[in-house]
Protein backbone atom coordinates (compact mmCIF):
# COMPACT_ATOMS: atom_id res chain seq x y z
CA UNK A 1 0.00 0.00 0.00
CA UNK A 2 2.60 2.29 -0.98
CA UNK A 3 0.59 5.74 0.26
CA UNK A 4 1.32 8.21 3.01
CA UNK A 5 -1.39 8.81 5.41
CA UNK A 6 -1.88 10.17 8.83
CA UNK A 7 -4.71 10.73 11.28
CA UNK A 8 -4.68 12.77 14.81
CA UNK A 9 -2.08 14.21 16.39
CA UNK A 10 1.76 13.07 16.24
CA UNK A 11 5.34 14.47 16.83
CA UNK A 12 7.22 16.36 14.77
CA UNK A 13 10.71 14.34 15.06
CA UNK A 14 10.14 10.52 15.05
CA UNK A 15 11.12 8.09 18.37
CA UNK A 16 11.27 11.47 20.13
CA UNK A 17 9.74 12.81 23.62
CA UNK A 18 6.18 13.20 22.88
CA UNK A 19 4.49 14.76 26.17
CA UNK A 20 0.63 14.85 27.32
CA UNK A 21 -0.37 17.86 28.11
CA UNK A 22 -1.63 16.58 31.62
CA UNK A 23 1.99 14.85 31.91
CA UNK A 24 3.38 11.72 31.35
CA UNK A 25 4.24 10.47 27.78
CA UNK A 26 2.52 8.81 24.71
CA UNK A 27 4.12 5.62 24.21
CA UNK A 28 4.97 5.08 20.54
CA UNK A 29 4.75 2.01 18.44
CA UNK A 30 6.41 0.78 15.21
CA UNK A 31 3.71 -1.22 13.28
CA UNK A 32 5.34 -2.50 10.19
CA UNK A 33 5.81 -6.01 8.25
CA UNK A 34 8.56 -7.89 7.07
CA UNK A 35 10.75 -6.98 9.60
CA UNK A 36 11.73 -3.47 8.94
CA UNK A 37 12.34 -3.29 5.45
CA UNK A 38 7.84 -3.45 4.19
CA UNK A 39 5.36 -1.06 4.88
CA UNK A 40 5.25 0.63 8.34
CA UNK A 41 3.34 3.33 10.53
CA UNK A 42 4.35 4.89 13.43
CA UNK A 43 1.50 4.96 16.57
CA UNK A 44 1.04 6.97 19.64
CA UNK A 45 -0.57 5.50 22.38
CA UNK A 46 -2.17 6.38 25.50
CA UNK A 47 -1.02 3.53 27.29
CA UNK A 48 1.07 1.02 26.75
CA UNK A 49 0.38 -1.48 24.22
CA UNK A 50 1.92 -4.19 26.03
CA UNK A 51 -0.29 -4.66 28.92
CA UNK A 52 -1.67 -8.22 28.88
CA UNK A 53 -3.45 -8.98 31.83
CA UNK A 54 -4.30 -12.85 31.02
CA UNK A 55 -3.91 -15.72 28.97
CA UNK A 56 -7.52 -17.54 28.01
CA UNK A 57 -7.18 -20.90 27.09
CA UNK A 58 -6.81 -21.20 23.33
CA UNK A 59 -8.79 -23.30 20.56
CA UNK A 60 -7.89 -24.75 17.35
CA UNK A 61 -9.57 -23.93 13.91
CA UNK A 62 -7.65 -26.06 11.75
CA UNK A 63 -9.18 -26.36 9.03
CA UNK A 64 -10.25 -30.21 8.43
CA UNK A 65 -9.03 -31.21 4.77
CA UNK A 66 -11.37 -33.57 2.15
CA UNK A 67 -9.21 -33.29 -0.98
CA UNK A 68 -5.33 -32.81 -0.58
CA UNK A 69 -5.02 -33.65 -4.40
CA UNK A 70 -7.87 -32.01 -6.45
CA UNK A 71 -7.29 -31.88 -10.89
CA UNK A 72 -11.72 -31.55 -10.80
CA UNK A 73 -13.24 -28.40 -11.58
CA UNK A 74 -16.31 -27.63 -9.29
CA UNK A 75 -19.00 -25.61 -8.44
CA UNK A 76 -19.64 -24.38 -4.94
CA UNK A 77 -22.55 -23.30 -4.00
CA UNK A 78 -21.32 -20.25 -1.72
CA UNK A 79 -24.59 -19.05 -0.68
CA UNK A 80 -25.47 -22.54 0.99
CA UNK A 81 -23.18 -21.91 4.00
CA UNK A 82 -25.72 -20.70 6.87
CA UNK A 83 -25.38 -17.66 8.40
CA UNK A 84 -24.06 -17.72 11.97
CA UNK A 85 -24.14 -15.20 14.87
CA UNK A 86 -20.45 -14.44 15.77
CA UNK A 87 -18.26 -12.99 13.01
CA UNK A 88 -15.31 -15.44 13.39
CA UNK A 89 -17.58 -18.51 13.96
CA UNK A 90 -19.33 -17.48 10.49
CA UNK A 91 -15.63 -17.83 8.50
CA UNK A 92 -15.64 -20.55 6.67
CA UNK A 93 -12.34 -21.70 4.78
CA UNK A 94 -13.04 -23.60 1.92
CA UNK A 95 -9.99 -23.96 -0.19
CA UNK A 96 -6.05 -23.33 0.49
CA UNK A 97 -2.68 -23.85 0.45
CA UNK A 98 0.81 -22.81 2.21
CA UNK A 99 0.12 -19.14 0.71
CA UNK A 100 -3.79 -18.52 1.33
CA UNK A 101 -6.62 -19.34 2.99
CA UNK A 102 -10.43 -18.61 0.85
CA UNK A 103 -13.79 -18.96 2.37
CA UNK A 104 -16.80 -17.13 2.85
CA UNK A 105 -19.16 -16.10 5.66
CA UNK A 106 -22.27 -14.89 6.71
CA UNK A 107 -22.41 -13.12 10.02
CA UNK A 108 -25.23 -12.08 11.37
CA UNK A 109 -24.06 -9.98 14.28
CA UNK A 110 -21.46 -7.41 14.57
CA UNK A 111 -18.28 -7.90 16.63
CA UNK A 112 -18.99 -5.94 20.03
CA UNK A 113 -17.60 -8.38 22.71
CA UNK A 114 -13.89 -8.71 21.62
CA UNK A 115 -11.55 -7.50 18.98
CA UNK A 116 -9.62 -9.52 16.63
CA UNK A 117 -6.46 -9.87 15.20
CA UNK A 118 -4.68 -12.02 12.29
CA UNK A 119 -1.41 -12.29 13.63
CA UNK A 120 -0.26 -14.88 10.19
CA UNK A 121 -1.83 -13.14 7.98
CA UNK A 122 -3.02 -10.23 5.14
CA UNK A 123 -6.64 -9.96 5.30
CA UNK A 124 -8.65 -9.07 1.93
CA UNK A 125 -12.51 -9.72 2.49
CA UNK A 126 -14.88 -8.64 -0.49
CA UNK A 127 -18.52 -6.98 0.78
CA UNK A 128 -21.08 -9.28 -1.46
CA UNK A 129 -24.33 -8.56 1.12
CA UNK A 130 -24.42 -6.09 3.75
CA UNK A 131 -23.33 -2.64 5.19
CA UNK A 132 -21.31 -0.83 8.23
CA UNK A 133 -18.02 0.62 9.47
CA UNK A 134 -14.40 -1.23 9.71
CA UNK A 135 -13.47 0.09 13.36
CA UNK A 136 -9.98 -0.06 13.78
CA UNK A 137 -6.91 1.11 16.50
CA UNK A 138 -5.65 3.93 13.48
CA UNK A 139 -9.56 4.87 12.63
CA UNK A 140 -12.42 4.00 10.87
CA UNK A 141 -13.51 2.57 6.91
CA UNK A 142 -16.95 2.45 6.33
CA UNK A 143 -18.11 -0.34 3.87
CA UNK A 144 -20.89 -1.58 1.11
CA UNK A 145 -21.74 -3.83 -1.30
CA UNK A 146 -19.07 -3.98 -3.42
CA UNK A 147 -16.21 -2.63 -1.68
CA UNK A 148 -12.91 -4.40 -1.12
CA UNK A 149 -11.11 -3.99 2.46
CA UNK A 150 -7.03 -4.68 2.61
CA UNK A 151 -6.51 -5.14 6.86
CA UNK A 152 -3.01 -6.03 7.11
CA UNK A 153 -1.30 -8.41 9.35
CA UNK A 154 -1.18 -7.62 13.27
CA UNK A 155 -3.95 -5.02 13.15
CA UNK A 156 -6.58 -5.16 15.45
CA UNK A 157 -10.29 -4.38 14.59
CA UNK A 158 -13.46 -4.69 15.38
CA UNK A 159 -16.56 -4.55 12.05
CA UNK A 160 -20.04 -3.65 13.16
CA UNK A 161 -22.78 -4.70 10.82
CA UNK A 162 -25.92 -1.97 9.64
CA UNK A 163 -28.06 -5.38 9.84
CA UNK A 164 -28.20 -9.16 9.76
CA UNK A 165 -28.29 -9.88 5.73
CA UNK A 166 -24.32 -10.01 5.19
CA UNK A 167 -22.76 -11.97 2.44
CA UNK A 168 -18.39 -12.13 2.67
CA UNK A 169 -16.19 -13.64 0.13
CA UNK A 170 -12.86 -13.30 2.33
CA UNK A 171 -8.60 -14.43 1.75
CA UNK A 172 -5.90 -14.56 3.93
CA UNK A 173 -2.69 -14.57 2.51
CA UNK A 174 0.85 -15.08 4.06
CA UNK A 175 2.83 -12.65 1.94
CA UNK A 176 1.90 -8.97 1.76
CA UNK A 177 -1.06 -7.94 -0.61
CA UNK A 178 0.01 -5.09 -2.51
CA UNK A 179 -1.41 -3.32 -5.76
CA UNK A 180 0.18 -4.65 -9.24
CA UNK A 181 3.67 -3.31 -9.53
CA UNK A 182 2.94 -2.53 -12.93
CA UNK A 183 0.18 -0.15 -12.39
CA UNK A 184 2.89 2.19 -10.06
CA UNK A 185 5.89 4.22 -10.53
CA UNK A 186 9.33 3.84 -8.78
CA UNK A 187 8.02 5.90 -6.23
CA UNK A 188 5.01 3.89 -5.55
CA UNK A 189 2.42 6.30 -7.51
CA UNK A 190 -0.23 4.22 -9.36
CA UNK A 191 0.07 5.28 -13.27
CA UNK A 192 -1.65 6.75 -15.47
CA UNK A 193 -2.84 3.18 -17.78
CA UNK A 194 -4.02 1.86 -13.85
CA UNK A 195 -7.12 1.11 -13.73
CA UNK A 196 -7.61 2.74 -10.46
CA UNK A 197 -5.74 5.25 -8.59
CA UNK A 198 -5.51 6.42 -4.87
CA UNK A 199 -8.17 8.71 -5.29
CA UNK A 200 -10.40 6.07 -4.96
CA UNK A 201 -8.97 4.49 -1.90
CA UNK A 202 -11.37 4.73 1.20
CA UNK A 203 -8.79 5.63 3.99
CA UNK A 204 -8.84 5.30 7.49
CA UNK A 205 -10.98 8.68 9.22
CA UNK A 206 -11.95 9.39 12.45
CA UNK A 207 -9.79 7.65 14.66
CA UNK A 208 -11.59 6.37 17.94
CA UNK A 209 -9.41 7.37 21.01
CA UNK A 210 -10.66 5.45 23.76
CA UNK A 211 -8.81 6.39 27.39
CA UNK A 212 -10.33 3.36 29.49
CA UNK A 213 -8.54 0.75 31.82
CA UNK A 214 -10.35 -2.55 32.44
CA UNK A 215 -10.65 -6.03 30.59
CA UNK A 216 -10.10 -5.95 27.11
CA UNK A 217 -10.68 -9.53 25.07
CA UNK A 218 -8.23 -9.53 21.67
CA UNK A 219 -8.75 -12.77 19.69
CA UNK A 220 -5.57 -13.00 17.70
CA UNK A 221 -5.22 -15.89 15.23
CA UNK A 222 -1.85 -16.99 14.95
CA UNK A 223 -0.84 -20.98 13.32
CA UNK A 224 -4.75 -21.72 12.77
CA UNK A 225 -5.17 -21.45 16.57
CA UNK A 226 -7.18 -18.72 18.02
CA UNK A 227 -5.65 -17.12 21.19
CA UNK A 228 -7.44 -15.31 23.81
CA UNK A 229 -5.55 -12.19 25.64
CA UNK A 230 -7.26 -10.09 27.76
CA UNK A 231 -5.73 -6.65 27.78
CA UNK A 232 -5.36 -3.42 30.83
CA UNK A 233 -6.45 -0.92 28.55
CA UNK A 234 -8.64 -0.15 25.33
CA UNK A 235 -6.86 -1.36 22.01
CA UNK A 236 -8.04 1.44 20.50
CA UNK A 237 -6.13 4.12 22.36
CA UNK A 238 -4.27 5.65 19.65
CA UNK A 239 -3.88 9.95 19.36
CA UNK A 240 -2.33 9.99 15.88
CA UNK A 241 -0.10 7.94 13.82
CA UNK A 242 1.43 8.44 10.31
CA UNK A 243 2.86 5.90 7.82
CA UNK A 244 2.01 3.64 5.41
CA UNK A 245 0.60 -0.07 6.82
CA UNK A 246 -2.57 0.86 7.16
CA UNK A 247 -6.04 -0.91 6.29
CA UNK A 248 -7.89 0.84 3.32
CA UNK A 249 -10.83 0.04 1.36
CA UNK A 250 -11.52 0.19 -2.53
CA UNK A 251 -14.89 0.19 -4.49
CA UNK A 252 -15.17 -2.71 -7.28
CA UNK A 253 -17.38 -0.38 -8.79
CA UNK A 254 -14.58 2.33 -8.97
CA UNK A 255 -12.44 -0.31 -11.12
CA UNK A 256 -12.18 0.54 -14.68
CA UNK A 257 -12.16 -1.76 -16.95
CA UNK A 258 -9.43 -1.85 -20.01
CA UNK A 259 -10.88 -3.05 -23.33
CA UNK A 260 -9.55 -3.76 -26.64
CA UNK A 261 -10.39 -4.53 -30.06
CA UNK A 262 -10.14 -8.35 -29.64
CA UNK A 263 -10.19 -9.88 -25.92
CA UNK A 264 -8.11 -9.02 -23.16
CA UNK A 265 -6.41 -11.45 -21.03
CA UNK A 266 -7.46 -11.90 -17.59
CA UNK A 267 -4.65 -9.87 -16.47
CA UNK A 268 -6.18 -6.73 -17.16
CA UNK A 269 -8.74 -7.20 -14.78
CA UNK A 270 -5.51 -7.33 -11.98
CA UNK A 271 -6.28 -5.56 -8.84
CA UNK A 272 -4.34 -6.96 -6.16
CA UNK A 273 -1.13 -8.68 -5.87
CA UNK A 274 1.07 -11.00 -4.02
CA UNK A 275 4.05 -13.56 -4.76
CA UNK A 276 2.08 -16.74 -4.45
CA UNK A 277 -1.51 -15.39 -6.41
CA UNK A 278 -3.67 -12.40 -7.87
CA UNK A 279 -7.00 -10.73 -7.58
CA UNK A 280 -8.63 -9.75 -10.33
CA UNK A 281 -12.56 -7.43 -10.93
CA UNK A 282 -14.36 -8.34 -13.58
CA UNK A 283 -17.02 -5.45 -14.02
CA UNK A 284 -19.46 -3.57 -16.62
CA UNK A 285 -17.66 -3.25 -19.78
CA UNK A 286 -18.15 -2.91 -23.62
CA UNK A 287 -16.99 -5.63 -25.52
CA UNK A 288 -14.33 -6.08 -28.14
CA UNK A 289 -14.83 -3.93 -30.89
CA UNK A 290 -12.93 -5.62 -33.53
CA UNK A 291 -15.66 -6.55 -36.39
CA UNK A 292 -14.84 -10.07 -36.19
CA UNK A 293 -14.01 -10.13 -32.55
CA UNK A 294 -15.38 -13.07 -29.87
CA UNK A 295 -16.23 -11.48 -26.58
CA UNK A 296 -16.41 -14.80 -24.99
CA UNK A 297 -12.70 -16.01 -23.67
CA UNK A 298 -10.92 -18.53 -25.80
CA UNK A 299 -10.01 -21.77 -24.27
CA UNK A 300 -7.12 -21.68 -22.43
CA UNK A 301 -4.72 -24.49 -20.32
CA UNK A 302 -3.81 -23.83 -16.51
CA UNK A 303 -1.06 -25.30 -15.85
CA UNK A 304 0.69 -23.00 -13.85
CA UNK A 305 -2.44 -21.32 -11.65
CA UNK A 306 -5.69 -22.46 -9.85
CA UNK A 307 -8.29 -20.12 -11.26
CA UNK A 308 -11.50 -19.40 -8.64
CA UNK A 309 -14.20 -17.30 -9.99
CA UNK A 310 -16.55 -15.89 -7.16
CA UNK A 311 -19.70 -14.59 -9.20
CA UNK A 312 -21.38 -11.36 -7.46
CA UNK A 313 -24.14 -10.11 -10.14
CA UNK A 314 -24.63 -10.04 -13.50
CA UNK A 315 -24.69 -12.43 -16.41
CA UNK A 316 -21.44 -13.97 -16.37
CA UNK A 317 -21.45 -14.84 -20.33
CA UNK A 318 -18.70 -17.61 -20.56
CA UNK A 319 -20.70 -19.81 -18.18
CA UNK A 320 -23.89 -21.30 -18.13
CA UNK A 321 -26.26 -22.07 -14.90
CA UNK A 322 -24.14 -19.05 -12.45
CA UNK A 323 -26.20 -17.73 -9.66
CA UNK A 324 -25.09 -15.06 -6.71
CA UNK A 325 -22.21 -16.62 -4.72
CA UNK A 326 -21.31 -19.26 -6.35
CA UNK A 327 -17.85 -20.24 -7.02
CA UNK A 328 -16.38 -22.40 -10.05
CA UNK A 329 -12.86 -23.97 -9.41
CA UNK A 330 -10.89 -24.40 -12.47
CA UNK A 331 -7.67 -26.60 -11.42
CA UNK A 332 -3.92 -26.51 -12.41
CA UNK A 333 -3.21 -29.50 -14.92
CA UNK A 334 -6.27 -29.39 -17.48
CA UNK A 335 -7.69 -26.56 -20.15
CA UNK A 336 -10.90 -24.72 -19.24
CA UNK A 337 -12.83 -22.68 -21.60
CA UNK A 338 -16.30 -20.66 -22.59
CA UNK A 339 -19.30 -23.28 -21.75
CA UNK A 340 -21.03 -24.85 -24.97
CA UNK A 341 -23.11 -22.28 -26.40
CA UNK A 342 -21.07 -19.53 -24.41
CA UNK A 343 -18.72 -18.38 -27.78
CA UNK A 344 -21.73 -17.92 -30.17
CA UNK A 345 -24.14 -16.12 -27.76
CA UNK A 346 -21.23 -13.57 -27.20
CA UNK A 347 -21.02 -12.96 -30.97
CA UNK A 348 -22.03 -9.19 -31.89
CA UNK A 349 -22.78 -8.50 -27.95
CA UNK A 350 -21.37 -4.56 -27.46
CA UNK A 351 -21.59 -4.95 -23.68
CA UNK A 352 -21.40 -6.77 -20.26
CA UNK A 353 -22.71 -6.08 -16.64
CA UNK A 354 -21.01 -9.43 -15.18
CA UNK A 355 -19.52 -8.36 -11.78
CA UNK A 356 -17.07 -11.24 -10.05
CA UNK A 357 -13.67 -11.78 -7.99
CA UNK A 358 -11.31 -13.79 -9.53
CA UNK A 359 -8.31 -15.49 -7.69
CA UNK A 360 -5.62 -17.11 -9.17
CA UNK A 361 -3.09 -19.33 -7.53
CA UNK A 362 0.52 -19.74 -8.13
CA UNK A 363 0.13 -23.40 -6.05
CA UNK A 364 -2.47 -26.04 -6.17
CA UNK A 365 -5.93 -25.53 -3.45
CA UNK A 366 -6.97 -28.26 -1.00
CA UNK A 367 -10.11 -28.66 -0.03
CA UNK A 368 -11.76 -28.66 3.10
CA UNK A 369 -15.16 -30.69 4.26
CA UNK A 370 -17.24 -27.68 4.50
CA UNK A 371 -16.15 -26.78 0.38
CA UNK A 372 -17.11 -30.13 -0.56
CA UNK A 373 -20.76 -29.94 1.39
CA UNK A 374 -21.55 -27.38 -1.06
CA UNK A 375 -19.87 -28.65 -4.12
CA UNK A 376 -22.84 -29.20 -7.25
CA UNK A 377 -20.50 -32.58 -8.13
CA UNK A 378 -21.34 -32.65 -11.61
CA UNK A 379 -19.60 -29.17 -12.51
CA UNK A 380 -17.25 -30.88 -14.11
CA UNK A 381 -19.11 -32.56 -16.91
CA UNK A 382 -20.86 -28.90 -18.18
CA UNK A 383 -18.41 -28.69 -21.07
CA UNK A 384 -20.00 -31.62 -22.60
CA UNK A 385 -22.24 -30.97 -25.53
CA UNK A 386 -26.05 -31.44 -25.34
CA UNK A 387 -25.26 -32.64 -21.94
Amino acid sequence: MPIYHKLGKIPQKRHTIFEKPSGGYYYEQLFGTEGFVGMSSLLYHLYRPTMVKEIMTPYSIEPEIAIEKNITPRKMLGFNIASKEDFLESRTPLMLNHDIVIGVASPRQSMSTYFYKNADADELIFIHKGSGKLRTLVGTISFEYGDYLLIPRGMIYQIAFDSEDNRILYLESRSPIYTPKRYRNWFGQLLEHSPFCERDYKLPQDLETHEEKGDFLIKIKKQNTIHQLVYATHPFDVVGWDGYNFPYGFSIHNFEPITGRVHQPPPVHQTFETDAFVVCSFCPRLYDYHPKAIPAPYNHSNIDSEELLYYVDGDFMSRNDIGQGQMTLHPGGIPHGPHPGAMERSIGKRETNELAVMIDTFRPLKLTTEAMQIDDGKYYKSWLENW
